[in-house]
């Protein structure tokens, strides 16, 4: 269909683009995407055609109801791609834009970046979002190249490679069951690398069911959980409910006395949005979903990148238009039923508006009643909402009032604030 005939959504939707599909020169342990090579042909070409990316660009810029589009490339690792296909991309962005503003964010393990890359992503304002675990002894408990050994050195130099190129990037860490105890070394170490806008994401992979086991997902037999205090139903590197809490209350502590407006902190900004009755535009904390998609390297569409299983596939950008596939009446539910699974113990919570469940993947857990539906970190997110509740009452005081939130550290460092802990 031309783009011109196209029925713009709705509503703003995103969709993280896989170009590569799950096709990536390291071996991260805990990677729930690499497995994904199951549900295609060993045959099969983990690349994007140029006809189908163009029917990709041009179907999405036309059925966005907004004068901004956001693009989101990702994989596996999208630097594979080369930076050739990245200019091909540029190309077919300007050809249709229709007049709106295109914006791209990158989101890669950093160990490919060179001067080239970085030249190419700072003269076309990418946003790079670089994944990093800590300092070398924690980013390679699990962040492995395929010969085994770690990443840490290769994905620092590319991390230099962009500053030297002055290329806006950000840091993603994935806390897991090896840096989750060491959250200053962590937070100390992206500190000191330069890292001003910082992702947490916690890593929560159950061990394979017999669906994944069918769908031929269960590509590998985890080593023994390492410490006595395991879930048995978990893989070993998830990271443990108790241990999450602390780790994110251990890291607030800090910033909420030091770094209020001079460190972004992902999960603690858009928390304080809750508290100021704003959004907070993280889908994990909203109280229904589906507004986000993955696109496949084939041009399949699914409900959401931690769901690319056949029963969630939405369709194909090759036959169906994205309006038709965002408001699909299957991925209405889909984000609906965030909210309408919700067991009651999560309903009665105090921070419901806050967390809302959590991220629907996450809720393996059940409530001490036994009814389902429980997110796994369920603990280690009440600790932190129920520490940062009183600090984040004074910053919405702060903020309601003119005022900067970043204010709450000097009242902090004056004692004025005696209530605080």
């Amino acid at each position: 269909m031309s783009p011109e005939l196209l029925t713009p959504a709705k509503r703003p939707f995103h969709v993280m683009a896989k170009a590569i599909g799950p096709k990536c020169n390291l071996d991260c342990q805990y990677c729930f995407y690499l497995e994904k090579e199951a549900l295609f042909a060993k045959s099969e070409r983990y690349r994007m055609p140029d006809d189908l990316l163009e029917r990709y660009i041009s179907g999405y810029i036309a059925s966005q109801p907004t004068d901004a589009v956001q693009f989101a490339w990702q994989g596996g690792e999208p630097t594979l791609l080369g930076v050739k296909y990245f200019q091909r991309i540029l190309e077919l962005q300007r050809k249709h834009a229709q007049g709106k503003r295109i914006e791209n964010a990158l989101q890669t393990n950093g160990t490919l970046l060179d001067d080239r890359w970085a030249e190419f992503l700072a003269e076309n304002e990418f946003l790079v979002g670089v994944s990093i675990d800590g300092p070398e002894e924690l980013h390679n408990a699990y962040r492995l190249k395929r010969n085994g050994t770690g990443s840490f050195k290769e994905v620092l130099r590319g991390i230099r490679v962009l500053q030297k190129h002055g290329v806006l990037w950000n840091s993603l860490t994935c806390v897991n069951a090896a840096n989750s105890k060491h959250p200053q070394k962590v937070y100390k170490f992206l500190k000191g690398i330069g890292s001003r806008h910082i992702q947490f994401i916690p890593i929560v992979e159950r061990q394979p069911n017999a669906q994944a086991r069918e769908l031929g997902l269960d590509l590998s037999t985890p080593p023994a959980p390492d410490s006595p205090e395991a879930d048995p139903e978990m893989m070993p590197w998830s990271v443990r409910p108790r241990d999450y809490g602390d780790f994110l209350v251990n890291l607030f502590n800090t910033w909420v006395r030091h770094d209020v407006g001079k460190v972004f902190v992902q999960i603690f900004e858009v928390s304080f949005s809750k508290w100021i009755g704003k959004p907070g535009g993280l889908c994990i904390f909203s109280e229904t979903c589906g507004d986000a998609v993955a696109l496949e390297h084939d041009g399949s569409i699914y409900s959401c990148d931690h769901y690319v299983y056949p029963e969630f596939k939405l369709g194909n950008v090759r036959d169906n238009p994205f309006s038709d596939m965002i408001g699909s009446e299957k991925q209405r539910k889909f984000g609906q039923d965030k909210f309408d699974t919700l067991p009651q113990k999560c309903l009665d919570c105090a921070f419901r508006p806050a967390c809302n469940g959590g991220c629907p993947k996450h809720r393996s857990a059940t409530t001490e009643s036994g009814e389902p539906g429980l997110n796994y970190l369920c603990d280690g997110y009440y600790k932190f909402f129920s520490h940062a509740d009183p600090y984040f009452r004074v910053m919405a005081n702060l903020f309601q009032q003119r005022q900067s939130p970043a204010a709450i550290m000097d009242l902090i460092k004056k004692k004025r604030l005696p209530g605080l802990r």
